[in-house]
């Protein structure tokens, strides 16, 4: 595709049931967190309630973890959300929003919302591990693209 081509593509806004599709179909993004110096990316599953909040699982390993550090130190957090069938055919969904932790109490919403997420077996016999804490990406904007 010549850059011509490229600029003349029907790129478009989702429609709001467009994007609660994608964030219930695909299951994993990328969570972006603030630092003083470059942005902390992350590949992480998610779950979505289906109105306004994402959820995910932190695994935690050793004695610190940068992820819930930050996650605990920030107020905002971005995560993105993308399908990318080929090269005619993509969508991508940009989430900001506020990011705490999940309480005990809330754990029934964030195992619901996990339903949609995808599950990866890469860490079932990784030690020692701490333990879990959920997170909820409470959305309070979000920005959209595909390529119709």
């Amino acid at each position: 595709m010549s850059i011509t081509e490229f600029r003349d593509a029907p790129v478009e806004q989702m429609s709001e049931t467009e994007i609660e599709r994608l964030l219930r179909e695909q299951g994993v993004g990328v969570l972006v967190l603030p630092t003083d110096d470059l942005p902390y990316v992350l590949p992480l599953s998610f779950g979505y309630d289906g109105d306004n909040c994402l959820y995910f699982l932190y695994l935690l390993f050793g004695e610190e973890s940068r992820k819930e550090n930050l996650s605990d130190s920030v107020e905002r957090a971005r995560f993105l959300v993308y399908s990318a069938v080929s090269m005619d055919e993509w969508r991508s969904v940009v989430l900001t929003g506020t990011i705490t932790d999940v309480q005990e109490e809330e754990w029934d919403r964030l195992q619901a919302a996990m339903e949609n997420a995808w599950h990866p077996n890469l860490f079932s016999g990784a030690t020692p591990m701490r333990g879990v804490k959920g997170y909820q990406l409470s959305i309070t904007e979000h920005t959209s693209l595909q390529h119709a």
